[in-house]
């Protein structure tokens, strides 16, 4: 997608936000739950104003410092309304209904955002949040600062003569290993990167067999780094059946990234998938 294209995604979500305020957010205290939406209102310049994030905001290194509000399920509208804010930011369905009620009850303003999963939602999702926060100048300044990444990226990619085969897999222990297909970030970021992705003909996550990993054999596989721990490292990956009998194994293709950086479509997308096309490529980013 030509990146005239992306900035046009990015000013009509500037014009036509639901999320529009009519009063000032800057001296207001907030509360981000989504990694992506943290990093987002801290590059608009509202780091000081975030008092709380969820356990996925962990960039910059300085969210992780703040009180955490919980993960998904496990978050409570008490600990929330404990720490006073004046404002939730959120990604769409990350809180449970229950919670939003209980918040909405108590009257805490929330504003919910769909989290990315591919570029053009990487670019609506900075042109809403500076619409709501009242800094369009800065969400274009950050879209453009996006925009120089993807040609980066672009100049890299059109130079590179093969698109190797990969695997995105999911792992909570050797007994819950999911590999990606259709419709996910890592269809998404195999594609910025010029990665064929194996992940075909299923979407979403489904458990990943050995017999289907025989068929794809995928000449990488890429994990979160949280993920890959969980297994036991590389020499625990190895235990995973049939994962011997791919390229994978046999050409040392396994890569491992932060998950925020590898999955949230955040303003450092452009960065990371240059970074993975590169890593297939055998060069140090």
């Amino acid at each position: 997608m030509k990146r005239c294209y992306l900035i046009l995604f990015s000013l009509l979500a500037m014009a036509c936000s639901s999320e529009t305020t009519e009063k000032e957010t800057k001296n207001q205290t907030i509360v981000t739950a989504g990694g992506t939406i943290t990093e987002i209102v801290y590059e608009l310049g509202f780091g000081s104003s975030i008092i709380a994030t969820d356990i996925t905001s962990t960039y910059p290194s300085a969210m992780q410092e703040l009180p955490s509000i919980g993960y998904r399920n496990q978050i409570k509208a008490e600990g929330i309304l404990a720490l006073g804010p004046d404002i939730l930011l959120t990604e769409s369905g990350y809180l449970t209904a229950d919670v939003v009620a209980q918040l909405e009850a108590a009257e805490l303003e929330i504003h919910e955002f769909e989290k990315p999963k591919d570029l053009p939602g990487t670019y609506i999702l900075i042109g809403a949040l500076a619409e709501f926060l009242e800094v369009p100048e800065k969400g274009k300044a950050l879209a453009e600062k996006l925009d120089r990444d993807i040609q980066e990226l672009e100049t890299y990619t059109s130079k590179q003569k093969n698109q190797p085969k990969m695997a995105f897999v999911m792992a909570r222990g050797q007994e819950n290993v999911f590999v990606a297909g259709e419709d996910t970030f890592a269809e998404s970021l195999f594609q910025m990167a010029a990665i064929t992705s194996v992940g075909k003909g299923f979407k979403d996550f489904i458990p990943l067999t050995p017999e289907a990993l025989v068929s794809m054999d995928p000449e990488y596989l890429l994990f979160f780094e949280s993920s890959l721990q969980s297994l036991g490292g590389k020499a625990g990956v190895k235990n995973i059946r049939g994962i011997e009998q791919t390229k994978a194994i046999q050409q040392d293709g396994i890569l491992a990234f932060d998950g925020l950086y590898l999955s949230g479509f955040g303003p450092r997308v452009g960065k990371a998938a240059l970074e993975l096309a590169k890593s297939v490529n055998r060069e140090v980013p």
